[in-house]
């Protein structure tokens, strides 16, 4: 059963993870939260997922806002710490995001820091659209947050090599068949080594917008940074895309 779990089932559920990516700005976190919810007009008590919630630094985050706030993620390692953040009006759950949770539920749901595109197959990437629309009320918003695919191609960095905590992580960095793959190697404090490789879909604008279009949701607003700056293929470092549910008639 570990051979068939898939790269992100490994990686994020590691000890690694979260200290190879420990430079995390919580304050940037906050001040993006902050500023997208008010270009959004979000109303207080607003029912909002956050999918892929990883350890729930956005959602608690959203949840400070006033917001009555669901977490969701596959690894259960993400989930336990995220519990830790529960009170009131914010709850986690270790849930695959390729299958829908509520139905017609909620008025936001988010998708931060590039947590789609993980799949390896068009159905998977499918099901995962569906399931994210799905959970939304008619009239709902959905924002998905992921990187800028060719920004990234064009200053992609081949090789680094980072320190901390006395591991090393040798990372090799490359694209193949429209993916952008990260490879890493890592030893440990015992000198033990391990790998890891994080597999990212180089999806553009256009493919997003075809993807979420066959759901019912169109396009509505577009960023290209945590500052929400209008978005500029060559220049922005992010995707920020806003979506709006269209109501049945």
């Amino acid at each position: 059963m570990e051979q068939n779990k898939e790269w992100f089932e490994h990686w994020f559920d590691s000890r690694f993870y979260p200290l190879l990516y420990d430079h995390r700005d919580t304050d940037e976190a906050a001040l993006f939260v902050r500023q997208l919810a008010q270009r959004l007009e979000m109303e207080e008590g607003s029912k909002v997922a956050d999918i892929a919630c990883g350890e729930g630094r956005f959602a608690a985050q959203i949840n400070a806002l006033g917001h009555k706030v669901i977490g969701i993620d596959l690894s259960e390692r993400s989930i336990s710490r995220a519990k830790l953040l529960e009170q009131n009006d914010l709850h986690f759950y270790v849930h695959n995001m390729r299958f829908p949770f509520y139905i017609n539920y909620f008025d936001y749901a988010f998708n931060f820091f590039t947590s789609f595109g993980y799949f390896e197959t068009a159905r998977d990437n499918r099901m995962a659209a569906h399931a994210f629309a799905a959970c939304l009320k008619d009239g709902g918003t959905l924002v998905i947050d992921y990187l800028n695919s060719h920004y990234i191609q064009q200053r992609l960095v081949a090789h680094e090599r980072i320190e901390k905590g006395g591991i090393l992580f040798d990372i090799n960095r490359y694209v193949s068949n429209r993916k952008i793959v990260k490879d890493i190697s890592i030893v440990d404090e015992q000198g033990q080594p391990h790998h890891f490789q994080e597999r990212v879909s180089a999806f553009n604008l256009q493919d997003f917008i075809q993807l979420f279009e066959h759901e019912g949701l169109r396009i509505t607003q577009l960023f290209g940074d945590y500052q929400l700056n209008p978005f500029q293929v060559e220049d922005s470092p992010r995707l920020i895309m806003v979506f709006r549910k269209d109501s049945v008639l």
